[in-house]
């Protein structure tokens, strides 16, 4: 125990804890650490035998998402959270569910208390974006991606959380698959040219080539690309490049595609959808915790 409140415990793992990756043990740790500083001194007002429980409910219906991270936070704490859950990541929620419960110190739940609904809130919405947009092509054989778009730091969050909702990850950075993009082809050369590069690495990588026109996807199909991205394509010409690239190449919508036009281009026959709106648009789901006193800890 420090004078300013909780101790928290380093980063690294204790043989009685489960192996977490190493992202949602970074994340934590920076979330803590801009929080609570050198320590919490609110929290240090109160006793350290205090005990307490706090008691984590929704006030929107949606999809839950974050446990690990929830679980993470707690377990950073020396004086000791145990966490009761009531719900797994991918359920759906209701406004007015209890979802979890944290046990234990009650200096420490406080102290971890916004930093557990932080994670919550915005892996919850962004589970339920995916998941409203998702309902909206229902019935089509379309896939939705997610994109870059993430909030820096929390970027494998968010991917794990639109999994969580029903979408699948696009490439998760710049590192693990090829996305040929207007700038890429001004500077490495005509569409056929960077598709040769890449391929010439034989690294195995997906190569994808964004075009902006019904010309510009030929010579992407005349290059031999599988996987297209069709930047702000009108409908009409959605429709006229997937009879075009039928059996040649998967092609993936991007840009403009909101809730009112998402259905319309789903219905065209394109294999994906990507949109950022899955990560940087979200309104975080309202969550509280509702604190009692519980005896004396330890």
């Amino acid at each position: 125990m420090t004078e300013r409140g909780t101790a928290l415990r380093p980063e690294t793992q204790d043989s009685t804890t489960p192996e977490l990756p190493a992202s949602i043990v970074a994340s934590v740790t920076a979330a803590l650490a801009e929080d609570v500083g050198s320590g919490d001194v609110t929290a240090a007002l109160i006793s350290p035998t205090t005990a307490g429980r706090g008691l984590v409910i929704s006030r929107d219906d949606g999809v839950f998402c974050g446990r690990p991270w929830v679980d993470e936070v707690a377990r950073r704490f020396d004086g000791g959270i145990a966490v009761a859950w009531n719900v797994a990541d991918g359920d759906d929620i209701r406004a007015g569910q209890a979802l979890f419960e944290l046990h234990g110190q009650a200096r420490a739940i406080l102290t971890a208390e916004r930093t557990v609904l932080n994670f919550a809130q915005l892996l919850c919405a962004t589970a339920t974006q995916t998941r409203r947009f998702l309902d909206l092509v229902k019935g089509t054989a379309c896939q939705l991606l997610d994109t870059r778009k993430t909030i820096p730091g929390l970027r494998l969050a968010q991917k794990y959380a639109v999994r969580c909702g029903g979408g699948r990850n696009h490439r998760l950075g710049l590192f693990d698959a090829y996305l040929i993009k207007e700038n890429h082809i001004a500077a490495a050369g005509p569409i056929g040219e960077a598709v040769r590069q890449a391929r010439r690495r034989g690294d195995g990588m997906t190569v994808e080539v964004e075009v902006e026109s019904l010309p510009e996807l030929q010579e992407a199909l005349d290059a031999g690309a599988v996987h297209i991205l069709l930047d702000n394509f009108p409908i009409a010409e959605i429709r006229e490049a997937v009879a075009l690239a039928r059996g040649r190449a998967k092609l993936e919508a991007s840009g403009g595609i909101g809730e009112e036009r998402i259905r319309t281009v789903a219905q065209t026959g394109v294999d994906y959808i990507s949109l950022g709106a899955l990560t940087k648009n979200v309104r975080p789901l309202d969550l509280s915790m509702r604190f009692t006193l519980s005896g004396k800890s330890g």
